[in-house]
């Protein structure tokens, strides 16, 4: 099997209107119905920053599923092209991770994303964007609610109340955990939201976070390496 380019179907180094524009176009692929094989090979994604935020981190991290257990990991280092710009931290970011992408060894069958899908003003947040690109199934599982509003779902794992916006669902609030704040999950690409949220639960099965994102965040944002390292 040829090994995948993942080429960018537009420029990076744009104007913010531009940038705005690309996410509303690109918003458009999204395909927000489950369109993935058998998942054997999951992959976590985060980014991190270094030396005030002029060197870009991006690691990736590749788990068997439904083991959840680790067979490959990159962490590479690029000079930051974009500046911190919110609601297009893809720009930033997403260079450096699709170079990260390039040297697995293997292709994942799932991506899951330290950022939002489509709860994003445009419909386009990181993993959004990256799926699109890449044409890999993708979910966004953030930290934070970037849009939108909600109840507070209910004290135990797996609970969880719709996110809307504009009286449009854009994601689910999912308690990972017991009494632990919640995380916000959003279709990235190739995913539907109901079959998002059960695979982040089956990605999660003591932390608060999934296996896959937790494993690269400690990579991209902890963790001292070296440059290009692959574990």
């Amino acid at each position: 099997m040829p090994r995948p380019t993942y080429a960018s179907p537009h420029p990076w180094r744009v104007s913010i209107p531009y940038a705005r524009n690309i996410q509303r176009e690109l918003a458009r692929e999204v395909v927000a119905r489950d369109r993935f094989g058998p998942l054997r090979l999951v992959a976590g994604l985060d980014i991190g920053f270094e030396a005030g935020g002029r060197i870009t981190r991006a690691a990736v991290v590749l788990l068997r599923f439904p083991e959840l257990v680790r067979v490959e990991a990159v962490v590479l280092r690029r000079p930051t092209a974009w500046p911190y710009v919110p609601g297009l931290l893809s720009f930033r970011e997403l260079p450096a991770a699709l170079d990260a992408l390039l040297l697995l060894e293997r292709v994942p069958d799932l991506i899951l994303c330290d950022g939002q899908g489509v709860a994003h003003p445009r419909r386009c947040g990181l993993a959004s964007h990256l799926g699109v690109i890449t044409d890999l199934p993708t979910i966004g599982v953030a930290k934070r609610r970037l849009i939108g509003e909600h109840p507070p779902p209910g004290p135990r794992r797996g609970d969880r109340v719709p996110l809307t916006d504009r009286g449009e669902c854009i994601g689910t609030v999912l308690r990972t955990r017991t009494r632990v704040r919640p995380v916000y999950v959003s279709v990235g690409h190739r995913v539907s939201l109901e079959t998002a949220v059960e695979l982040v639960l089956a990605c999660t099965p003591r932390y608060r976070l999934p296996e896959t994102t937790r494993q690269a965040h400690h990579l991209a944002s902890v963790l001292p390496l070296p440059d290009s390292t692959r574990t």
